[in-house]
């Protein structure tokens, strides 16, 4: 039966779920500013939502298919914190491209709400709730601008390649459950604690799981999505799907591979060290030549994927401790990163090649050298946050003796390097081309902070280091 306790850990998505019907409301009986107010309610109620999770307590709720734990936590707040950023980079930008509107914050709040679901996920059944109700809203989200081909374009892709995952991942599920006689990842563990390798069907039903899971969080060979949709979307609603959705998918991933299938971890690990491989490699080359910016950051994207799911293939303590060191450093760099892109804005209207930027250190240093930094970070340069991020992962690998995987997921970083150092040598070596218009004041505060974050990592790094170390001992 549910109790009043169930409710009492699950109070963050509460306040997202009927927060969200009383935005709708605000914005159906307000005015021509109802975008905007519904905007800053979005903010506050994201914010106020992180506040629970760090408040609330630990336990398993709704017969154990839900659960808080500091891993949990740790992610839900990582989540929400990109949705935010998203809602505020986001305002500006629609009421310029003129397609403001009061649905636009709800929707990436309902997303929101189906991704804690997805990190809190201890049952099959539930995992699939939280993606479908998180992808629903991405569906909208991405063909946002109605009156925009490409916009629309990006949704019709997404929504027919979403589906067919979430079809894999239903049926993944399902022959799960029909081989172990369980939906609940404590009991799929116990039935798969024998000692024996997997049947052929938990198998094949581990394999269409993780095809699911690997579109969600956009690795190779589930990637196709990504850079038509990255492109086509508008400019804040890519920095969403590049940032909190991923974080959200990598965290139900982990949880599925080490809580239901850590019995048989030579059965999934090959799987996930394929797909890290693959995306990092992907990553790095087929990035080298794109001209689009959007483009490359997808393209990075994917390559970022691969560096975590290198923690996810060692299979260990230190592993899980990687990706939620690597997830919070990709949130910053990403964010920062698309700040600056929402700022490369002219007369004309937005511009989105990299040849844009030409001379931008001469017009505008403080932004060059911010970007800058972030590019440097996301190559993986010390003493940046990108730098530890990659050693995390990479050190939990040799210790789960995947030599192969770190070396050349080291040599990807260096290739991968390449494309990040031409945006700096077009920024500080071109000649200078038509200025942008002045920053705006959220995308200077995104873009600082984020910034600060990747400069002073060494500095900051002890709380993230605690609170990611007691994440990852939750999972063990």
């Amino acid at each position: 039966m549910i109790a009043y306790a169930d409710f009492a850990l699950a109070v963050p998505e509460l306040i997202l779920s009927l927060g969200a019907l009383g935005l709708l409301m605000v914005g159906a009986f307000s005015g021509k500013e109802a975008a905007r107010t519904v905007s800053l309610l979005a903010i506050v109620l994201l914010i106020g939502a992180a506040g629970a999770v760090i408040e609330g307590g630990n336990g398993a709720a709704f017969s154990g298919a839900f659960v808080v734990d500091a891993y949990a936590r740790f992610l839900k707040v990582l989540s929400l914190l990109g949705s935010a950023i998203a809602v505020l980079m986001s305002m500006r930008f629609a009421r310029r491209e003129q397609f403001e509107s009061f649905e636009l914050p709800v929707l990436i709040v309902l997303a929101s709400v189906g991704m804690m679901m997805m990190i809190s996920a201890t049952d099959l059944i539930t995992v699939y709730l939280g993606i479908e109700l998180q992808s629903l809203a991405l569906y909208v989200l991405a063909a946002m601008r109605r009156d925009n081909a490409r916009s629309t374009e990006a949704g019709l892709k997404y929504f027919v390649l979403g589906a067919l995952s979430s079809g894999m991942l239903l049926y993944g599920a399902s022959l799960i459950y029909g081989f172990t006689g369980h939906t609940d990842f404590a009991g799929i563990a116990s039935a798969l604690a024998d000692g024996q390798p997997a049947s052929l069907g938990v198998t094949f039903g581990i394999v269409f799981v993780a095809a699911g899971l690997a579109f969600k969080v956009s690795v190779v060979p589930f990637h196709m999505w990504t850079p038509d949709v990255y492109e086509g979307a508008p400019t804040p609603i890519t920095a969403f799907f590049a940032a909190a959705p991923k974080i959200a998918g990598m965290a139900v991933f982990v949880r599925i591979a080490l809580g239901a299938l850590d019995h048989v971890t030579h059965d999934w690990q090959q799987i996930v060290a394929f797909m890290a491989l693959a995306s990092m490699l992907l990553g790095s080359f087929a990035a080298i030549g794109q001209k689009n910016i959007k483009r490359l950051m997808a393209y990075s994207s994917i390559g970022h994927m691969g560096f975590a799911l290198v923690g996810l293939a060692a299979a260990n303590e230190n592993g899980v401790y990687g990706i939620l060191i690597y997830l919070a450093t990709y949130l910053a760099m990403t964010a920062g990163a698309f700040a600056c892109i929402l700022s490369m804005r002219r007369a004309g209207g937005m511009v989105e090649e990299i040849d844009d930027l030409a001379g931008l250190a001469r017009t505008n240093l403080p932004m060059a050298f911010l970007f800058g930094a972030l590019l440097f970070s996301l190559a993986g340069i010390p003493p940046l946050a990108g730098f530890f991020a990659k050693y995390f992962v990479f050190v939990a690998a040799v210790e789960a003796h995947l030599y192969w995987l770190a070396v050349i997921g080291v040599l990807s970083s260096v290739v991968g390097a390449y494309y990040y150092l031409r945006i700096v040598k077009v920024m500080f070596l071109d000649e200078p081309a038509e200025s942008f218009e002045p920053m705006g004041g959220e995308l200077k505060a995104v873009l600082w902070a984020a910034g600060a974050f990747v400069l002073l990592f060494v500095v900051i790094a002890g709380p993230i280091g605690q609170a990611a170390e007691a994440a990852a001992k939750s999972l063990f």
